[in-house]
């Protein structure tokens, strides 16, 4: 048995589809840089391994959401733009200047912090003005919008920063046809316009964050941001499967049978009993559990592929372990169970995932722990270099 195989379980991401995927969204926004965003350790697939293969299909910029997400970027070798955006204060405005870093700037406080930690550098700070056009999060609202444009200028003029983008992020693009998409357009388009009345000459305006990649073409401006359809995984069941949109799921996670035994009639299944077999029959042991990330909230209806036929887990899932009733098959322990991939072979797939846990698929894949090693492999040439953690 190879090591692989050996596992307890593993998350096996596929590079070769990573690439293609990024090559299908850069195609759908021709005339666009595009930013490969690999936060939360590339949605769960490894920021690193991800952001180098994103780099290799064309990705001009590498996006994350915390600094200390970017300065592990540049830890690992990684050069060309890096851009973060989650900022609280006494973040190390500091490093991100030394690492070249872009930083995102909502607010009054944080122009302030970034600029004196440019003077302690002795230069200056690249910097993004980011706009709240409707999505109500981080950004600065259109009535503040001409103190920040007028103080980062006068911070540029004095050689302290550099402003080298204006952007915005969508609340509905994932919706398509909502009034929303059509009103942060026309509030992010008066924004732009008006800082660079004053004198903003941004090398990048961007708003597109996946959804809008790939259905509202008209918010591609010089940069698109894709996050989770570069793993190849729909936005959302509106807009299609990731078939539909040309794309192909990044991660299969799978386990290996722990054990396969027979009980009768009447035999309750794990925690509080919420499963009783109706008939004897024989029980599967899958050694993941909500540590691993797998969501309890699909107790009783999460689908496994086990000796080729697709399962329900059987009662709840437990922190390491969950368990399918069989039905009468006897699959060898050590047997492959297969909770989601792209679907190729039957698996379930990370939106079955979510549809049985009431969620999206985006937090599927997230939610995959640091005790499920990943293996990385590149297409049909198998394994780029084993399991890296």
């Amino acid at each position: 048995m190879n090591e692989t195989a050996s596992l307890r379980a593993r998350a096996e991401i596929d590079l070769a589809a990573l690439r293609a995927n990024v090559r299908v969204l850069r195609e759908r926004a021709a005339g666009a840089q595009l930013m490969a965003v690999v936060k939360s350790d590339g949605y769960g697939h490894g920021a690193v391994p991800c952001a180098r293969a994103a780099r290799e299909a064309g990705a001009t910029w590498l996006g994350t959401a915390t600094p200390h997400e970017a300065l592990a970027l540049r830890a690992a070798g990684l050069d060309g733009r890096i851009m973060c955006w989650l900022w609280t204060p006494g973040g190390p405005w500091r490093e991100a200047i030394d690492a070249d870093i872009d930083v995102s700037v909502s607010g009054m406080w944080a122009l302030r912090e970034v600029v004196a930690a440019a003077d302690g550098a002795g230069r200056p700070a690249r910097i993004q003005l980011k706009a709240d056009t409707g999505l109500g999060r981080s950004g600065c609202q259109p009535a503040d919008w001409p103190e920040l444009v007028t103080e980062a200028l006068a911070a540029e003029r004095a050689g302290r920063v550099k402003v080298t983008g204006l952007w915005s992020h969508f609340a509905c693009a994932d919706e398509p046809g909502h009034p929303s998409i059509a009103a942060q357009l026309g509030v992010y388009r008066d924004m732009v316009a008006y800082a660079e009345k004053e004198g903003v000459e941004p090398e990048v305006r961007h708003l597109a964050n996946s959804p809008a990649t790939l259905t509202v073409p008209e918010a591609h401006f010089d940069l698109v941001r894709t996050g989770i359809a570069m793993y190849g995984i729909s936005p959302a069941p509106e807009l299609g499967t990731p078939a539909d949109l040309g794309l192909r799921p990044v991660m299969t996670l799978a386990a290996s049978v722990a054990l396969v035994k027979d009980v009768p009639a009447g035999h309750g299944i794990s925690y509080g009993h919420h499963y009783t077999t109706s008939d004897e029959t024989t029980l599967g042991l899958i050694p993941v559990g909500y540590a691993d990330g797998v969501p309890r909230h699909a107790s009783g209806t999460g689908p496994v592929l086990v000796d080729g036929k697709v399962r329900t887990v059987a009662g709840r899932v437990a922190m390491d372990q969950f368990v399918v009733d069989l039905a009468g098959d006897r699959p060898e322990p050590g047997a492959e169970a297969v909770l989601f991939g792209p679907g190729d072979r039957g698996e379930p797939t990370a939106q079955d995932w979510a549809d049985a846990a009431g969620t999206i698929a985006y937090e599927i894949v997230t939610r995959i722990g640091a005790r499920v090693p990943r293996v990385y492999v590149d297409g049909a040439a198998g394994p780029t270099g084993g399991v890296p953690r």
